[in-house]
């Protein structure tokens, strides 16, 4: 079942891996400018990443990696981020409901206890919609003012520029009636209403995401010693104008109408012409907010994400491709793409990568324009960290030949130092612990703790390089920065205390998907 659209003209495709950019410089000596220290340390914009979204949920924003980030700065105490404090976060948290079902029913649920876990499901789902659409959930907490992290799960570029609080609002969705399995209706207009309520400007309006930044940069002066409002602005956007095409496996790329915050929905792929326009307006914002430092992070290739597997064989013996990719409980025995079965082609595959290496070329000439301008922009090629984390791309391949600049990313003692070491396949673990994955949550694309603990450590690299610094819990300097591992993987209860029910086909996540369409229904009304 494909249901991709023709290739445009303007994707360039190409077989080639794309070369990381590893100096976040990018050659071009740039002075820092300002005086003084600057109030608020570190502000972050992006989308679900930065967020702190993990196994279909936004829940434990406190150890999302600006927070992990904000931790290592000795500046935690100060960092306001939004929290989503029931039932798991929101919209679902598959990890929780997997939880919920062992300690009922143990590793597996046998036939004769379906029904009652069918129940158990639609209860805790009831609860759980009950209590944030209609219940103490629907009402943003009291604010001590704008939040640091600005991130937005399901945000693409236009929706950074254009919504704000009061358009989340003027969005709620009303009951439609009684559903046989009901989901937080209003999980997206939730998570950006704690995001941005307490952004408004002077008449009470909303603030997009980076006018909220831009207020945050015009606290604090020269005069008053505090210098500029904001020391590091982290922008992390782009993810979602493409991750759509793993979630749905269709490719639906961008046409008319897609600088509009409704017609946009039709599409879930950016032509690399579009994104480039969109990504001159958020060099425009990112120019007017007063920070002394600004890292642009590169878009990863979502189609390494494990929630599209890749079946069939590779295409050719080397290629970073298989023939098709579809869902990780579809056995490579099972799928047929002559029946009912969701999936992308090689050639889909290849050509949104091929997008993604345009957008990221374009963010790379966007730092430079910055640093051309005498701006200290930065550039951290995530992109290139998860394409060297990518096992079933390159690290379990024998017959691939890797490209000149690949490495394996060498990963922290501490993580390397687990049995096994954790990858990027699909989360598996039975009664022995975990057998399989490791760094991506149970929804297939974000991250687990120790990943985005991962993911802190290299924004710090770029942080450090630009002469940041770090302090420790008395307030003094620290002379070498390292995330804190050990307290991660304490608070990382996928690889500290693993699923006894996710075997290596993970049926019980493609039985979740089966039962209530977990993997649509998540993303539902985020376009």
């Amino acid at each position: 079942m494909a249901g991709s659209q023709p290739i445009p003209e303007d994707v360039i495709v190409t077989d080639a891996a794309r070369k990381p950019v590893n100096d976040p410089t990018l050659g071009k000596d740039v002075k820092p400018s300002g005086s003084g220290e600057p109030r608020n340390r570190l502000v972050v914009i992006g989308d679900s990443l930065s967020h702190g979204f993990q196994s279909g949920a936004i829940f434990h924003t406190d150890i999302s990696y600006p927070a992990i980030i904000a931790w290592e700065l000795g500046c935690f105490d100060e960092f306001r981020f939004p929290t989503y404090p029931a039932f798991g976060g929101i919209p679902l948290n598959i990890e929780y409901l997997v939880a919920e079902l062992e300690q009922h029913f143990g590793s597996r649920v046998s036939w004769w206890e379906m029904p009652q876990a069918i129940y158990r499901v639609r209860q805790h789902l009831a609860e759980a919609e009950a209590w944030w659409d209609d219940g103490p959930g629907a009402k943003p907490p009291p604010s001590r003012g704008i939040n640091h992290n600005l991130g937005i799960y399901g945000w693409d570029l236009r929706d950074a520029l254009g919504r704000t609080a009061d358009t989340a609002a003027a969005a709620w969705r009303v009951p439609d009636g009684w559903k046989p399995v009901p989901l937080i209706r209003n999980a997206d207009s939730i998570s950006a209403m704690r995001v941005l309520d307490s952004a408004r400007d002077n008449s009470g309006a909303g603030l997009t995401p980076f006018k909220a930044a831009a207020a945050l940069g015009e606290e604090g002066t020269v005069e008053d010693g505090s210098g500029d409002g904001i020391e590091t602005l982290i922008v992390f956007l782009g993810a979602n104008n493409a991750l759509g095409s793993v979630i749905s496996l269709a490719v639906r790329w961008s046409g008319d109408g897609y600088q509009d915050l409704k017609a946009k929905a039709a599409f879930n792929v950016w032509r690399p012409s579009h994104f480039e326009a969109e990504l001159k307006l958020v060099a425009d914002e990112v120019r007017a907010i007063r920070a002394r430092h600004v890292i642009f992070a590169t878009v990863p290739h979502v189609t390494i994400a494990p929630l599209a597997r890749g079946v069939g064989g590779k295409v050719r013996p080397g290629s970073r491709y298989f023939r098709y990719y579809t869902r990780p409980w579809i056995s490579d025995r099972d799928f047929d793409p002559e029946e009912d079965h969701p999936y992308l082609t090689d050639e889909d595959a290849r050509a949104v990568d091929s997008a993604i290496d345009q957008y990221n070329q374009a963010i790379v000439e966007t730092v430079l324009r910055g640093r051309d301008e005498g701006c200290d922009w930065r550039l951290l090629d995530v992109c290139g960290i998860l394409d060297r984390l990518a096992s079933r791309r390159y690290l379990d391949d024998p017959q691939m030949t890797p490209p000149s600049w690949w490495t394996p990313y060498e990963l922290p003692a501490e993580l390397a130092a687990l049995s096994p070491p954790p990858d990027t396949r699909f989360f598996a673990s039975g009664v022995g612990g975990r057998t399989a994955g490791g760094l991506i949550a149970l929804d297939g694309i974000h991250p687990t703790t120790i990943a985005y603990g991962i993911l802190a450590g290299e924004f710090i690299k770029v942080m450090v390089d630009a002469g940041v610094v770090f302090n420790d819990a008395s307030g003094a300097p620290r002379s070498t920065v390292e995330v804190d591992f050990k307290r991660l993987l304490a608070r990382d209860a996928l690889i500290s205390n693993p699923p006894a029910s996710l075997s290596p086909d993970v049926a019980l996540i493609g039985w979740l998907d089966q039962r209530i369409d977990v993997i649509s229904r998540l993303w539902a009304g985020l376009g």
